[in-house]
């Protein structure tokens, strides 16, 4: 799908305020509800806009704990990968799952509550694998950055407005 600046416009205003109205987003990119309604409608069916979500403070549910956590699995081969991806993606303290290059094969983004609770996800479900042979932890200190919104660097005369 060829993406334009108006385009970019509704992606950069919907990431950051994804409740908006209609006839609100018109008024923010000086077109008219019918056909501003239109490219949304467009953008998702193309996949472009996926779905749209409610951004909760982990710390109002407790969650105080993040982790990043490499894995290595024992062996490489796709049936391996394949029940380690099917399996992570059961496990609901897993945020995040990449497949990587480099000397692990996956990276985790991991919440928990806090360390015994990162430990009892460590001890009773992901190193209950079998895939697993060895993992790599990183906790969060402090987060200094964290973005929802995608930048946008589709058009071919970025920089221009």
């Amino acid at each position: 799908m060829n993406i334009d600046k108006t385009d970019e416009k509704i992606l950069s205003i919907l990431q950051k305020t994804g409740r908006l109205s209609n006839a609100e987003l018109a008024r923010q990119i000086n077109l008219s509800p019918p056909p501003t309604l239109e490219r949304v409608k467009k953008l998702e069916r193309n996949g472009v806009i996926q779905n749209y979500v409610a951004l909760v403070n982990p710390t109002e549910l407790g969650l105080t704990c993040f982790t990043y956590v490499e894995v290595t699995l024992v062996r490489h081969g796709r049936e391996g990968v394949e029940r380690f991806m099917n399996a992570i993606t059961k496990l609901d303290e897993v945020m995040e799952c990449h497949h990587i290059t480099g000397g692990a094969d996956f990276l985790l983004k991991v919440a928990s509550r806090d360390i015994p609770d990162y430990e009892n996800f460590v001890l009773h479900k992901l190193t209950a694998l079998p895939e697993v042979q060895h993992l790599k932890t990183m906790v969060v200190l402090s987060t200094l950055k964290h973005e929802t919104c995608l930048p946008m660097l589709t058009s071919k005369t970025s920089g221009n407005n």
